[in-house]
């Protein structure tokens, strides 16, 4: 019996134990030709375990890269990419950099406050004062799936007025949809997403075409 602690450390846990001991066969294996060939093989099985990376342009180097780290770089094979070079280890990743720009109500969001900003732009007239209705509709939307309590149309007008500056302003007389109104299509929206999953998952066939 073999105990993991007897065991050569895995170097890529992602692939097992059995690709890692493949690769240990193609080392010893002394033909070129033949042990590129069984290259070849491996990388197929390879790409058979990660079908996500087929997502990524480069997922063939990718694979071929893994090879030859998991055989400590000692895999010589007449590989169709270059060689990775043993440094690409010793070096981290860069780390990506997120945008830290602070967010003045967080349940409106980010791409909201965008939207406003392009709002800004449009020039004056009928278009614009349907765009700021929509908008100004769909915060009070966004409010209402962060804090379920009823929220009056004055509170929306003035976040809408602080997030624009100033600049968007909805007509005195124009009333936003009605609170009852907002959470009854949320709870269809659900429940029609409920059921459909119900039926992609056939559980909602009728009794008659189990009869049939």
């Amino acid at each position: 019996m073999e105990y993991n602690s007897t065991r050569s450390q895995l170097f890529m846990p992602e692939y097992g134990r059995n690709v890692q001991k493949l690769i240990e066969y193609a080392l010893a294996i002394e033909d070129r030709e033949e042990r590129t060939h069984f290259a070849h093989l491996i990388v197929n099985i390879m790409s058979q375990m990660n079908p996500k990376m087929k997502d990524s342009g480069d997922y063939k180097q990718k694979l071929w890269d893994h090879l030859i780290m998991i055989s400590d770089f000692r895999l010589d094979v007449d590989a169709p990419f270059p060689y990775p070079s043993r440094e690409v280890l010793k070096h981290p990743p860069k780390r990506i950099t997120y945008k830290e720009e602070p967010i003045k109500y967080r349940h409106y969001g980010r791409n909201m406050e965008k939207i406003i900003q392009k709002a800004i732009d449009f020039e004056d007239g009928p278009e614009k004062d349907y765009l700021i209705r929509v908008i100004a509709n769909h915060l009070k939307k966004s409010y209402l799936n962060w804090n379920r309590d009823s929220v009056n149309d004055e509170l929306i007008f003035k976040h809408l007025e602080e997030l624009s500056n100033g600049k968007l302003k909805v007509d005195k007389d124009f009333k936003l949809n009605e609170t009852s109104d907002i959470l009854a299509r949320s709870k269809r929206k659900k429940f029609t997403g409920k059921q459909r999953e119900y039926q992609g998952n056939g559980k909602g066939k009728s009794r008659k075409s189990k009869r049939n």
